[in-house]
């Protein structure tokens, strides 16, 4: 590792931050939702903030919070194949030069909400090798916004809080680096921590 940086792993949450996958996302869920009988409001502000930061367990228990209808609801969503989604995603701007600067440099880390897709996902665009490791809701025994996710990750490199830094674009990631205690980096979003940057390569005035 690059002694010249001070901290010592990268850690990012995925949709909003390494992609634009608002669509893919509406997408998936319309589906399920069409499925319980029911029309997904993307006017509703509300809706879509659930259904872009929570984990997929976490937003189809909030809509359907009867336990057969919640069931019923994950077994369908169980069924949808995100290959068929990716399509619709797109990679952020410039993401894809600071990974190819800073790998080896540093570790660099998945925390996202993410169930089961993250891994085709990232095969999907050619990016499962800039990251040595992926923590999803499905791995943690807590998802976001519990500290869980990132604790795990900090143990698995064996880092202290402060050697990293976790950049994220939601509420729900503010709120697991602060619980963490792990430096929070703000993408294209107001919210608290210790910068915010709009494009990934100001990401190296942080390092």
């Amino acid at each position: 590792m690059n002694e010249a940086f001070r901290c010592k792993a990268v850690i990012y949450d995925c949709d909003g931050v390494l992609f634009n996958s608002l669509e893919a996302n509406c997408s998936f869920y319309e589906a399920v939702f069409n499925h319980m009988g029911v029309s997904l409001d993307r006017s509703d502000e509300d809706v879509m903030r659930i259904i872009h930061t929570y984990a997929n367990r976490d937003v189809l228990k909030y809509f359907f919070p009867e336990t057969d209808r919640w069931e019923k609801s994950l077994r369908f969503a169980g069924t949808i194949n995100y290959l068929n989604l990716i399509h619709l995603m797109e990679m952020e701007s410039g993401l894809l030069e600071i990974l190819e600067y800073l790998k080896g440099k540093l570790h660099l880390a998945i925390c996202t909400n993410r169930s089961s897709s993250m891994d085709a996902v990232l095969e999907g665009f050619n990016l499962t090798d800039y990251f040595s490791y992926v923590m999803t809701a499905a791995k943690a025994s807590f998802p976001k916004p519990h500290p869980d996710p990132l604790l795990r990750i900090l143990a698995h490199y064996g880092i202290k809080a402060e050697e990293a830094l976790f950049v994220g674009d939601s509420v729900v990631d503010s709120l697991a680096a602060a619980a963490a205690g792990v430096p929070f980096v703000a993408y294209r979003a107001e919210l608290q921590g210790i910068a915010r940057i709009d494009a990934h390569e100001e990401i190296l005035a942080l390092l």
